[in-house]
């Protein structure tokens, strides 16, 4: 390579550089875009159950992987009160209900669905503030008994919660 050639190219790689490492917002692979310039904590309130029919370590449940999936797939930090961001809730509705029907006129399966609502608060840009319900529903052969399947339900419409919540508050796509 000639003299001009090796120049065009430093030119090239310290402008890429350069401008890599200026961006102020992280676009990390899991979808999260936050400006930790502005954005540095994050309040996640226990979510009470306030549904008719309750399972006991549903809120146990529910409330750790929505802490874990903030702690795993971002730099907040997560404070008691005055966060930055701020989600607060609670469990609404648990449910059982026929999904399909045998031949033979009986219940064939079993749709058990759970929803959340969930409030909102971004304290740096308040146009981001909502309040919205999130549900996930999973099926089970009428054969097996709800206690044989719950917890693996469970953890399974929770986990799809999480995902949604993460992805309406801080994903911002």
């Amino acid at each position: 390579m000639d003299w001009k050639t090796n120049k065009s190219l430093i030119a090239c790689i310290v402008l890429i550089v350069t401008a890599l490492t200026s961006c102020k917002v992280s676009y990390d692979f899991n979808g999260a875009s936050i400006d930790y310039t502005k954005t540095k904590t994050i309040q996640i309130a226990d979510f009470p159950i306030r549904a008719n029919y309750v399972w006991g370590p549903m809120q146990t449940i529910f409330n750790n992987e929505l802490k874990d999936i903030f702690a795993n797939h971002t730099r907040l930090q997560q404070v008691r009160r005055n966060g930055d961001l701020k989600i607060e809730g609670e469990i609404t509705q648990y449910q059982q209900r026929n999904k399909s029907v045998s031949s033979e006129g009986y219940s064939a399966q079993t749709e058990l669905s759970m929803t959340v609502n969930v409030r909102f608060t971004n304290n740096a840009n308040h146009k981001e503030d909502f309040e919205r319900q999130f549900t996930a529903t999973a099926s089970y052969e009428t054969t097996r008994s709800l206690n044989s399947v719950q917890e693996e339900l469970v953890t399974q419409m929770v986990k799809e919660i999480t995902d949604q919540i993460f992805n309406a508050t801080v994903a911002n796509w």
